[in-house]
């Protein structure tokens, strides 16, 4: 079964950044071959091209991965996702023109995934986004035509599905951002309109209640507040970029905790990245023709700058005691290049650049969708770019670390517009991904360890999406036999077929 829903097309983002284009000569080891790319003479075994038939192969028998409940109806052509764990609950939203938008409620049961709310209006309008888990209490942002999107609360029960405050009164909407749970607490930014047109930011905090949900801080005469934060202990990590400096502050939701830990530039420089929650905190500063590396423990002693590079990097991902960064080799060849960074001092070292078989295009150039750690292997997705909004190429890579060790595991033969292409580590060492098997089709689910040799299809479903770990199971929204994009789910640890087989037709 290959099930295609165009109307979805509407509710998909395309998840596109485009990589800064650098400059200097490649260094180091290149990996090449596959169809379309050089020789394969030089790519390590696991990184030849990926035959689908013989992922095919592999596929999970039915029943490893179910359906847990059939949440859109047939023809209602919407959305679902934003799917977010709250102490062992799954809470997730739908959105059709027809039903409006919902907030559901889910055990992992048929019977136990309910509708909690429903909110008016067409997808998109009032539709909840920006959930945020505080202790067993879900926060997000939605709306009604009388109070504007605002924050509300839920604790599972449609009784309990609720508006917390209405911040900025009447219908017009409150601008609210950077939510994160701080000390049993949310912590969010409020953008405030001031006359004249220009916007400063509030830091604001709300233990669920009208009464406390409270302006902490209000940064007058400030307007550069990055929107890149990081969660370090009991405190959010955040920066403001000025022409007066750029500096890193700390808050733990008081006004007493709400303070600046370090100058980290004398003028404007521009965060351009934070490492992933659960990774060491890392941040990019772009200071001119610079990349800054910095590392914090949201003290002052504890924020110092790793190293610096000469062009655009970004963060790739953090393993063992050395993070790993991605650049374009040379506007020339437009190859993506690994650099490795110690973060204990020493110096980087360059690991190996990826093959471009698009790269004298004028726009061909490389960028990371997505990145995860699982085990001892860094997994991305690397995309190439093109003349259209699509990539021309997406494939799935796994390194650890050493340019042997850098494969390819899957390569997408087709990109279709306003699709994305999921990688997500399920903490049991196996990584699920969405991939196309062929010249033309849709996206399905696959697994694997790290070799072509340890994976294959997941499920005979479509379109995966907003992969989210609840307890000892794997939640996931996909498109199946009703031609809408249901709630299904899979153990985080399972085993299917190893190995390479005839191919099934």
């Amino acid at each position: 079964m290959r099930v295609r829903n165009w109307s979805a097309l509407l509710w998909l983002g395309l998840g596109l950044g485009l990589a800064g284009v650098g400059c200097g000569g490649s260094q180091g080891n290149e990996l090449t071959g596959g169809p379309g790319f050089p020789p394969a003479e030089a790519v390590p075994a696991a990184a030849v091209e990926v035959d689908s038939r013989e992922v095919s192969a592999q596929a999970c028998p039915p029943g490893v991965a179910s359906r847990v409940a059939a949440i859109m109806p047939h023809g209602s052509g919407g959305f679902s996702g934003e799917l977010t764990n709250v102490q062992g609950t799954l809470y997730f939203v739908t959105s059709t023109f027809d039903t409006g938008s919902v907030l559901w409620r889910s055990d992992g049961t048929e019977a136990g995934t309910v509708p909690l709310k429903v909110f008016p209006g067409p997808p998109g309008v009032y539709q909840p986004t920006d959930l945020v888990a505080v202790g067993n209490r879900l926060f997000f942002q939605t709306g009604t035509p009388a109070t504007g999107v605002e924050l509300w609360i839920s604790d599972g029960t449609e009784g309990g599905t609720r508006l917390v405050k209405d911040i900025t009164p009447g219908a017009d909407r409150s601008s609210l951002h950077n939510a994160s749970e701080v000390n049993g607490r949310l912590v969010f930014f409020r953008w405030v309109t001031l006359p004249g047109g220009e916007s400063r930011p509030e830091l604001w905090r709300s233990d669920g209640t009208a009464a406390g949900t409270l302006r902490v801080r209000n940064f007058s005469g400030s307007t550069g507040l990055s929107v890149d934060t990081l969660k370090v202990g009991n405190a959010l990590l955040f920066f403001f970029s000025e022409e007066t400096g750029t500096t890193l502050w700390r808050t733990d939701g008081t006004l007493a905790g709400t303070t600046s830990v370090k100058q980290l530039d004398s003028g404007f420089t521009v965060v351009s990245g934070v490492s992933r929650p659960g990774e060491p905190p890392l941040f990019i500063l772009e200071d001119g023709p610079n990349s800054e590396v910095w590392k914090t423990n949201g003290t002052t002693a504890g924020t110092l700058r790793l190293d610096s590079f000469g062009k655009p990097v970004s963060l790739l991902g953090t393993l063992g005691a050395y993070v790993y960064l991605t650049s374009v080799d040379s506007p020339a060849t437009k190859r993506l290049r690994i650099d490795r960074l110690s973060l204990n001092g020493g110096g980087k070292t360059q690991i190996t650049t990826l093959p471009n078989p698009y790269g004298s295009g004028e726009h061909a150039y490389p960028y990371v969708q997505t990145a995860v750690v699982s085990g001892s292997d860094l997994y991305f997705s690397m995309a190439i770019a093109g003349d259209d909004p699509v990539p021309q190429n997406v494939s799935l890579w796994a390194t650890n670390g050493t340019a042997a060790g850098t494969r390819r595991l899957f390569n997408n033969l087709y990109v279709e517009y306003g699709r994305r292409f999921p990688v997500f580590a399920t903490g049991t060492g196996q990584v699920l991904f969405g991939g196309v098997p062929g010249e033309y089709g849709p996206i399905i689910p696959y697994f694997t360890r790290g070799s072509v040799a340890t994976q294959g299809q997941l499920a005979d479903v479509s379109y995966p999406d907003s992969f989210t770990r609840v307890g000892n199971r794997i939640f996931f929204t996909a498109f199946d036999d009703t031609d809408e994009s249901q709630l299904w789910s899979v153990p985080a640890t399972f085993s299917c077929p190893p190995g390479l087989t005839e191919a099934r037709e």
